[in-house]
């Protein structure tokens, strides 16, 4: 049975470590300026696409790899002998994942197979993991999109964004909503549902009081939440990252990674926001 090895997009934000460990590929989306293009965390940083939005008060677009970036990239894994599982950007967010697809059919029946992670940033790099460690214990591809779709439907994804201004740059959100989120001081609560992102709350005054909020609803899946591993994401709000390790530690949860989120996350959600994801028991529906 050929080996099989796992592939996810930079919307992940795998951290290097789990990159080398599980050999996990990475591909990269695009961050593009008027004046140049950018693979997301390989020619740009999220602290650079952060000072170019403050310079010029325009954000960036991003682009998904070409079905060419899947090609060539999968093309020495299958000329190899083994086969790939793909775990995309949720498909409802980008062309990212029919684009994985259109690369698949390029290849022999089955060698390539594309999974819809449903989820964004740490979300995908949690499941890309479990699918990493079912590979290395043997596990066919077959295996891995069953297992894969399975714990989508366990995972949980919510983030506090800090302010408005980016999703306003970039259509999200109306002006008026904008101005008066600003004057309000109004701090959403979003939460992946069916592989889109909604809010399921506004919290007037403090980010603090938002992030309370998020960790309260952690604390209320505490026991039925896999506590094996947990991760925290942030875009430069080590501060909040921390409390919430801290607070979920003490709740015992036995593994906590906390990972900052690369330049394409930043650029729709800006800096400050923070997040959590974590798997549910299978006995538990989700809220």
């Amino acid at each position: 049975m050929p080996n099989v090895k796992i592939f996810t997009d930079s919307t992940s934000d795998m951290p290097q470590g789990w990159k080398e460990t599980y050999d996990i590929g990475v591909i990269p989306l695009y961050v593009v300026f008027e004046d140049a293009t950018y693979r997301d965390g390989v020619d740009i940083t999220p602290d650079q696409v952060y000072r170019k939005v403050s310079a010029t008060s325009a954000l960036p677009k991003t682009a998904a790899p070409s079905p060419a970036d899947f090609m060539n990239a999968f093309a020495p894994v299958i000329e190899n002998g083994d086969d790939i599982v793909y775990l995309s950007l949720s498909a409802s967010l980008s062309s990212t994942y029919q684009n994985a697809r259109l690369a698949a059919e390029e290849f022999p029946s089955g060698r390539v197979k594309v999974v819809d992670s449903g989820t964004l940033c740490g979300g995908i790099a949690l499941l890309a993991v479990k699918a990493a460690r079912a590979a290395l214990h043997g596990s066919s591809s077959a295996e891995i999109v069953s297992l894969l779709e399975q714990e989508r439907s366990r995972l949980s994804t919510e983030f506090v964004i800090d302010t408005l201004d980016y999703l306003h740059m970039g259509g999200r959100c109306s002006g008026m909503q904008n101005f008066i989120g600003s004057l309000l001081k109004i701090r959403p609560v979003l939460r992946m549902v069916d592989g889109s992102i909604v809010p399921v709350s506004k919290v007037r005054g403090k980010k603090e009081k938002a992030v309370e909020q998020m960790l309260s609803h952690a604390l209320s899946d505490i026991d039925r939440m896999d506590r094996e591993l947990l991760i925290v994401a942030h875009t430069q709000a080590e501060e909040d990252a921390k409390y919430l390790r801290d607070a979920l530690e003490a709740a015992g949860v036995r593994e906590i990674v906390v990972m900052e989120a690369g330049c394409v996350i930043g650029s729709h959600c800006g800096p400050q926001t923070v997040g959590l994801m974590y798997l549910k028991n299978e006995d538990h529906d989700r809220h």
